[in-house]
């Protein structure tokens, strides 16, 4: 009796051990077998969350399995990040993410995941650009270089309004700054929102908005568009130009969103899920709804995603550094 339960005992932990690798290494070829998670960790409303349900409905119709959204905000992204680092390696959980992975590391004094080693890179998705505003009414700014002639006219008396300390406007105002050495006020909001309405009623002098927020303003004439922050010209506003090409020598700020998933995810499973985001990029369809918010999609491999974070990271670091900048 007593052998018998030990013989049974012994089976039981061989069987279990046997089974355990097949779970956590599912094939490519069999994956998605189920729903797969993908979390937002901003509000619902944003570019961010428009991106993941477009791309996800695609996902879902090329993989068989839902890609169901899920919104973790908080933080500055953090805590939806936080979330993400801590799941099963198993390929059923990505997030979407904006250039604060790159960012936070270095804005925030502690965070509870590492934006390098906890996560697998899968695809740069896009570029949403941002864009220098002034208020139509505005009569003394109408170009970028007559900004920085104002701006160093009266030093630290010019304010530029952001969504919040550390964000890519904010960064765009920052680098903006630190390229003509002129000397304007910072004003955090909260959001992109209320900076937004401030603008428009001339509590704040100028702003590096999203294109997604500004364009509606531009096109009805209440704001001006003095150039967009990217390398090349957006699609969503062609005859604005790049400030670059406004006479910002060097300037170039492309705030980007990437997918990501677990540090440790199988490579075929990132491997299929990269390509499978990639070819929903070039849809027709899918560049209409991604048109439509301003981004511009990119699509990349695994490898040129984690380049990419990499020399993003250190450029951001020694900017922030150099500022002072700080979220918390």
């Amino acid at each position: 009796m007593k052998r018998t339960f030990i013989q049974q005992t012994l089976a039981l932990a061989i069987l279990a051990t046997l089974g355990t690798p097949v779970l956590a290494q599912e094939s490519a070829e069999s994956w998605p077998s189920k729903p797969v998670k993908w979390v937002v960790p901003f509000p619902p409303g944003g570019a961010m969350d428009a991106i993941a349900r477009t791309l996800g409905e695609v996902a879902s119709r090329k993989l068989g399995q839902p890609f169901i959204v899920e919104n973790k905000a908080g933080a500055g992204g953090n805590i939806g990040s936080d979330y993400v680092a801590k799941q099963p390696a198993d390929g059923y959980t990505l997030m979407i993410t904006s250039i604060g992975i790159a960012t936070n590391g270095a804005l925030y004094k502690k965070l509870s995941y590492d934006p390098i080693k906890d996560f697998a890179p899968v695809s740069l998705l896009a570029v949403v650009p941002n864009v220098l505003v002034v208020n139509a009414q505005q009569k003394d700014i109408t170009s970028a270089q007559a900004l920085v002639q104002q701006a160093q006219q009266k030093p630290n008396k010019l304010t530029y309004a952001s969504a919040g300390n550390g964000t890519s406007i904010h960064l765009a105002g920052a680098n903006f700054t630190a390229l003509t050495g002129v000397e304007m006020l910072h004003v955090p909001y909260r959001g992109s929102g209320p900076a937004v309405t401030d603008l428009l009623g001339g509590q704040v002098d100028v702003m590096f908005d999203s294109i997604t927020s500004a364009r509606p303003h531009i096109q009805a004439g209440k704001l001006k568009a003095l150039g967009v922050t990217t390398k090349t010209r957006s699609s969503a506003l062609p005859d604005v130009p790049t400030l670059e090409e406004a006479g910002i020598k060097g300037y170039e700020v492309s705030p980007w969103f990437a997918t990501f998933m677990p540090a440790g995810t199988p490579a075929p499973i990132v491997e299929k899920l990269s390509q499978t985001l990639n070819d929903a990029m070039r849809d027709p369809e899918v560049k209409k709804r991604l048109d439509s918010i301003g981004a511009e999609p990119i699509g990349s491999t695994p490898q040129a995603m984690a380049q990419h974070l990499k020399t993003e990271t250190e450029r951001w670091t020694k900017l922030i550094q150099t500022a002072g900048i700080t979220a918390d």
